[in-house]
């Protein structure tokens, strides 16, 4: 069974970290580009950052990139998003997603269950 799983969301203070990571369970993230994406309570979804599959890297907002570094293990068939001083405005349900055809397409095949991060005093 085809699946990615989440890990490493949680309650954060402000200019706190995270790491969160995407396994993939089933089969073999090694030639996906993946990418992760947000969502918020009444906001649309909006992509964080993707990592293709030679480990070339994309962040899709300026604030993000410097605090936020997309990176994977092939070892252990994992993709990471480490989080560095966090903000309120990052709080949201953080999703990763696999994509046959690189970063800059809208084409995003599996998707993980999702993982709540919130970042609050």
């Amino acid at each position: 069974q085809v699946q990615l799983v989440q890990s490493g969301g949680g309650l954060v203070q402000p200019g706190g970290s995270l790491r969160l990571s995407c396994a993939g369970s089933g089969f073999s993230l090694y030639y996906y580009a993946i990418g992760w994406f947000r969502q918020s309570p009444g906001k649309e979804r909006e992509g964080v950052s993707c990592i293709n599959s030679s480990g070339e890297s994309r962040y899709f907002k300026d604030s993000q990139k410097g605090r936020f570094t997309i990176s994977r293990d092939s070892a252990k068939n994992t993709v990471y998003l480490q989080m560095n001083n966090l903000k309120p405005e990052d709080t949201a349900v953080y999703y990763c997603a696999t994509a046959r055809r690189g970063c800059y397409y809208d084409e995003y095949d599996y998707w993980g269950q999702g993982t709540q991060v919130t970042v609050s005093s």
